[in-house]
């Protein structure tokens, strides 16, 4: 998911705002869940990481068109100066961490790629303590470090260490495209929390749509994919996993603090690890499934920290 939402919910002392999280919970669980699914959809679309970005954005930005038509919030959609200029920044971003995380994907695997790239949150952290000075509790270096062990152990250098067992160039630079892909989406988060007046599904239809013409030009000149499945799965890219999947998952963030965000953002890479291991029987190992294990204590300590110093 693309990090760019910074909204909070109300208390939940009350029955309303208590039913409001408990839907809120199901809404980010659901888009976490259909997010897993796309490394599937890219590997048997069988096309190139460019090929699936363009395809990923056109389809996405019919696919959130309709959606704004429906709702009639056309409105949103209207920026100028500042918030154009961060929208248009945003989608430029926005199209090179797509076409890194599908690059990473192809060089290492899908579990691997989608870990490696949450470790995005520990990023912003550290982003907002150096440029704007937030203050950053003990709590949340310890978790930082521990995320850092844990993204070892899950991006298989510690097991290829110890076993003696050198990386392939491409799998290194598989999990290096993550890491700058994680990198990119702090920077999208940062750019789209400093972008004022701009809503986070009205961020996703410009990315959309700056990717669509940014790279409109790659399938006029290598080929379109064969009439038939593949486009079916190219579709699904742009439809599923970015439009529905956005407008599900902003609609439970709206609903949730920010401490049960944080932590429900683990069920796309929990879920991608899971399918991938289901369909292809590819699994990560022991000492992988700690390093996650541990990403994710420590997503929920970093998580629960910050809800409490924005509260």
């Amino acid at each position: 998911m693309n990090s760019s939402a910074s909204l909070t919910a109300p208390s939940t002392s009350h029955p309303l705002a208590a039913s409001r999280e408990r839907r809120g919970t199901w809404l980010m669980v659901a888009g976490g869940l259909m997010l897993g699914t796309l490394g599937i959809f890219l590997e048997e679309a069988g096309q190139s990481p460019l090929t699936a970005v363009w395809f990923r954005c056109a389809f996405g930005l019919l696919a959130l068109t309709a959606w704004f038509a429906l709702t009639r919030r056309w409105s949103e959609l209207k920026l100028s100066g500042r918030a154009l200029l961060a929208a248009v920044s945003a989608g430029v971003l926005a199209v090179l961490n797509w076409v890194m995380f599908f690059e990473a994907i192809e060089r290492t695997s899908i579990g691997v790629a989608t870990v490696v790239v949450h470790v995005q949150p520990f990023l912003v952290m550290a982003f907002g303590a150096w440029w704007w000075k937030e203050r950053v509790t003990r709590a949340q270096a310890l978790a930082a470090l521990a995320a850092l062990v844990g993204l070892a152990l899950a991006s298989g250098w510690v097991d290829g260490a110890l076993g003696g067992v050198a990386w392939s160039s491409a799998y290194f630079w598989g999990v290096a495209l993550a890491l700058l892909n994680s990198v990119g989406y702090a920077a999208l988060t940062l750019i789209a929390n400093r972008a004022r007046g701009v809503t986070p599904l009205a961020l996703s239809w410009w990315q959309c749509a700056v990717g669509a013409v940014v790279l409109a030009w790659w399938p006029w000149v290598h080929g379109w994919p064969p009439a038939g499945v593949a486009w079916a799965w190219l579709a699904g890219l742009g439809v599923i996993h970015t439009g529905l999947a956005y407008v599900v998952l902003y609609a439970g963030v709206a609903r949730l603090s920010a401490g049960r965000v944080a932590v429900l953002q683990f069920v796309y890479p929990a879920c991608a690890v899971a399918v991938e291991w289901a369909v292809y029987g590819r699994a990560l190992t022991p000492s992988q499934l700690a390093g996650v294990l541990m990403m994710l204590v420590a997503l929920v300590v970093v998580g629960t920290q910050r809800a409490r110093q924005t509260a």
